[in-house]
């Protein structure tokens, strides 16, 4: 049984030991030499107090020390609003509620010419809840089909609709890497867009395949998510945030803001996996079930609508033209689960 306890006891720290060194080789002190000769030292000592100090109890306290250091830097790093951010993302939006009226203070409307090429646009715009009639999410896959980019979008007639997409925001010359998104290295940032924008620089410039799904939501559950959504919003506006590749992305950001007034359950593996998102909305109910899922998908499709609408005022109306609409599942009450 001792040992059994000690083979545990160091594989978890061994675990422990190697996402300390990677958090310090990411955002460790530049130049890179010095975070990873510190990243280095980090792993030394480690595993020097797990082979070389004993017994057990000695072996705990020596860790604790060298964990509770560690500990120390890593709540050092504190989120900022002023850095030298990449024009797209220069402006945080900010939001204000009179009555049923929303408005929507930089909200971005980018003239894109190709994907690094555009003119960034900050716009005002207002909302009325009244109105607020649909909810939809887009799909964009980049590259495996196990992975996509979620965004929320609230429909409130007329063609006139409001795009949310959790993001990370970039400084200049700072690329993304899923990896470094675990180490406090992006800021999270909410897109409050304008259609044209977040989804035409998928479809039409990054080449992405994009998908569109109309929820099985009442307007007042819509009307919930987004006065949860602009919450957020506002709140990242005062207080900047930590962007996290597991626990605060695209997709479980949504998750979190939704849970408090869903009607199903989305807890899945197809979360962390969301590429399967669709699947699974299809599957408890989210979305249409009159068809099956593959017809579904093919029909959810807007890249060739959304090329052929390009910079069209009537954007978001044209790339809704034949999608199948929410309809009772029969084997569900209402199509609710």
């Amino acid at each position: 049984m001792r040992r059994v306890v000690w083979i545990v006891f160091g594989l978890v720290t061994a675990l422990a030991l190697a996402w300390g060194a990677a958090a310090l080789h990411f955002a460790g002190p530049r130049p890179p030499l010095l975070a990873n000769g510190l990243a280095a030292a980090f792993l030394l000592a480690g595993f020097g107090m797990l082979i070389g100090v004993r017994p057990l109890r000695r072996t705990l306290v020596a860790l604790v020390v060298l964990f509770g250091i560690f500990g120390l830097w890593w709540r050092s790093l504190e989120p900022r609003n002023d850095r030298d951010w990449q024009p797209d993302v220069a402006r945080p939006a900010r939001v204000e509620i009179t009555g049923d009226l929303v408005t929507v203070h930089d909200l971005r409307n980018i003239d894109y010419r190709s994907e690094t090429d555009y003119t960034p646009r900050w716009e005002t715009r207002t909302f009325n809840l009244a109105r607020l009639n649909g909810l939809d999410l887009f799909l964009s896959y980049w590259g495996s089909p196990l992975i996509a980019h979620t965004i929320m979008s609230w429909d409130f007639g007329d063609g006139q609709h409001l795009a949310i997409s959790i993001e990370t925001r970039k400084e200049k010359g700072e690329e993304y890497s899923a990896v470094a998104g675990f180490f406090r290295q992006y800021e999270l940032y909410f897109v409050v867009a304008d259609e044209r924008d977040v989804v035409r620089l998928r479809t039409n410039f990054r080449g992405e395949d994009v998908y569109v799904y109309r929820f099985d939501a009442p307007p007042a559950d819509a009307r919930a998510l987004l006065l949860r959504y602009v919450e957020a919003v506002n709140e990242l506006h005062e207080r900047p945030q930590w962007y996290n590749a597991l626990t605060e992305n695209c997709t479980t950001g949504i998750q979190r803001l939704a849970a408090s007034g869903a009607r199903r359950s989305w807890w899945s593996w197809k979360l962390f996996v969301n590429g399967y998102l669709d699947e699974l909305g299809y599957d408890i109910g989210a979305f249409d079930r009159s068809m099956p899922f593959a017809v579904l998908k093919a029909k959810s499709h807007i890249n060739e609508r959304a090329k052929a609408a390009n910079d069209d005022p009537r954007f978001s109306v044209r790339i809704r033209e034949g999608l199948p609409r929410m309809s009772p599942d029969p084997g569900s009450a209402g199509g609710t689960r």
